[in-house]
């Protein structure tokens, strides 16, 4: 059998496909197909199988060339009128009700002034690493890899940036090693400021949701954030509105403390899908604040955010 042949062999289980093999005298070059592999994955099976490689007889030097296929990746925009709204809640659940239905889903926590995801991700404390000038997002609990400016900095330090510093920031998280992740969500600040503009502009979105409570004084700040979204020429996927009914946990009356009708009302004026309703349920908020998002596991306050998720997964899916 030829030296060829031979590492071809060897590399066969270790690369599982992923190795082209080159022999030219006593020197071997190989070509390491990494694509979605995470940095540290990548690494130790190019040490694997330059290990593997020199270990041949009649081999005496080993070149290994790590390449990758360019992942195709879309990010959505979820965006608020106004702060106070739930926003980052439905953003957390949305990512990881994507990742759950197979979706190689990311976040960035672009509320740069008040950036949460951390907190209801369970990754608080944990500061991403630098890679080739790029961020590398932290792994979570979920499958959904993380970005935050709450990862570089104190928790209780108060974020006194202007616009240039905090587009800045959006852009290496934006930027960032998302490796194989073909789908950003994207939690957003309230308004129509700086940040949402360059977002806009530089890195735009494949699509837009926009999340309301369901009182009146929300919707007229909602219409704001869909109207620069329409200017920029962002579609608009849909509307979430949250907080929208509660439970009482003893007699199981629905109240609606925020008002009922609004959402439907406004999605057919404006004529954009209301994609879901989010119940006011204390059981997300409590989730949240324990870092386990409602939409990781099979109870009732899951089942919301999981539609919403299939209907986003269907609108990517149309758009191909």
């Amino acid at each position: 059998m030829s030296i060829q042949h031979q590492l071809e062999a060897l590399l066969a289980p270790i690369a599982a496909g992923r190795a082209s093999v080159r022999v030219d005298g006593a020197r071997a070059s190989i070509i390491l197909d990494v694509t979605g592999l995470p940095p540290a994955a990548r690494d130790a099976l190019a040490t694997e199988v330059e290990a593997a490689a020199g270990s041949v007889a009649g081999i005496e030097s080993v070149r290994v060339a790590q390449t990758s296929t360019r992942t195709e990746r879309r990010s959505i925009a979820v965006a608020s009128g106004k702060g106070g709204v739930g926003k980052s809640t439905v953003s957390a659940n949305l990512a990881v009700a994507l990742a759950a239905r197979g979706r190689r889903t990311g976040l960035i926590d672009a509320d740069i002034y008040g950036p949460s995801q951390p907190r209801l991700l369970g990754v608080e404390g944990i500061k991403p690493e630098a890679r080739d000038k790029k961020l590398v997002p932290v792994a979570t609990a979920f499958g959904v890899p993380l970005l935050s400016v709450g990862q570089l900095v104190a928790p209780e330090k108060a974020l006194a940036w202007r616009g240039p510093m905090a587009t800045n920031a959006l852009g290496q998280l934006v930027d960032g090693d998302w490796g194989d992740a073909d789908t950003l969500i994207v939690d957003m600040p309230p308004g129509t400021g700086d940040v949402q503009l360059t977002m806009l502009q530089k890195h735009r979105p494949a699509g837009a949701i926009i999340v309301s409570t369901p009182q009146d004084l929300a919707w007229i700040d909602a219409r704001r954030a869909i109207d620069l979204f329409a200017q920029m020429q962002v579609p608009i996927i849909g509307l979430v509105e949250n907080m929208a009914g509660y439970a009482c946990p003893a007699c199981g009356e629905i109240s609606d403390p925020f008002g009922n009708g609004g959402a439907a009302a406004a999605a057919e004026a404006l004529d954009i899908p209301l994609l879901a309703r989010i119940p006011l349920a204390i059981g997300i908020r409590t989730a949240s604040d324990a870092g386990a998002p409602p939409a990781a596991g099979n109870g009732a306050e899951a089942a919301a955010f999981l539609d919403l998720a299939a209907q986003v997964e269907a609108w990517l899916d149309r758009k191909g």
